[in-house]
């Protein structure tokens, strides 16, 4: 295993170490997240009650393969908290996500959860959304092309993820990895790309990370949302 995955390895276990028996916990996508799946697994197996509410099917078939009970969120009553990862994050703790190509359904979970625990290993820390990462934007699949263009517009690189086979959402649309030189103004950029008719949504996170376990070559630290 590289230094990197057992990085990851111990960011996600330290960050299963804050569910509790009886929690309905949101199981995000990605490999990050696969290291949360399988230790939420082992605290099944050893006898604790915890229900999940997952944000991808295939994080849904990894989390039955695991011995995990998983519930829609409609069913729900309250997700207690998130474990997902994220492709950056700034020191407000404001988040770009959704490079794995399940955005909409992970911000959904992390809008109805208590709390929102991102796991990432030092090298997605930022000063500046949208400097390491591209923004994932999902698009419509009918007139996609045209929403590309009105995505130039606003500054950024559009292209198409899967290019000439278009890799399509488990809600059956495309995304858009949006290039910019920076984010000057994130929350602005979310408004207006709302906006944008055939945007669906889009991988800012705002507001939304309520901590962050970031591994590094120094072990680990868990960041806090300032109130």
């Amino acid at each position: 295993m590289s230094e990197v995955s057992d990085t990851k390895r111990a960011a996600a276990e330290r960050a299963v170490l804050m569910i509790e028996d009886g929690m309905v916990v949101g199981l995000g996508t990605g490999s990050t997240a696969q290291y949360a799946i399988e230790a939420v697994g082992r605290k099944v197996a050893a006898g604790m009650n915890i229900r999940a509410v997952a944000t991808s099917l295939n994080t849904e078939r990894e989390a039955a393969k695991a011995g995990i009970e998983v519930v829609d969120l409609a069913d729900a009553e309250v997700v207690d908290v998130t474990i997902d990862g994220a492709d950056e994050v700034d020191p407000a703790l404001d988040l770009v996500k959704g490079m794995g190509g399940a955005l909409l359904r992970e911000k959904m979970v992390a809008s109805y959860s208590k709390q929102e625990v991102i796991i990432v290993d030092d090298s997605k820390l930022v000063e500046r959304l949208g400097t390491k990462s591209p923004l994932p934007v999902e698009v419509t699949v009918f007139g996609h092309r045209r929403t590309r263009e009105v995505l130039r517009s606003l500054g950024c690189e559009p292209t198409l993820k899967g290019g000439d086979r278009p890799f399509l959402t488990d809600n059956g649309n495309v995304i858009y990895h949006c290039a910019f030189p920076g984010i000057e103004d994130a929350y602005t950029l979310e408004d207006t790309l709302h906006r944008v008719p055939g945007v669906i949504e889009t991988g800012l996170f705002l507001g939304l990370a309520t901590k962050v376990v970031v591994a590094g070559e120094k072990g680990l630290e868990v960041i806090e949302r300032a109130d």
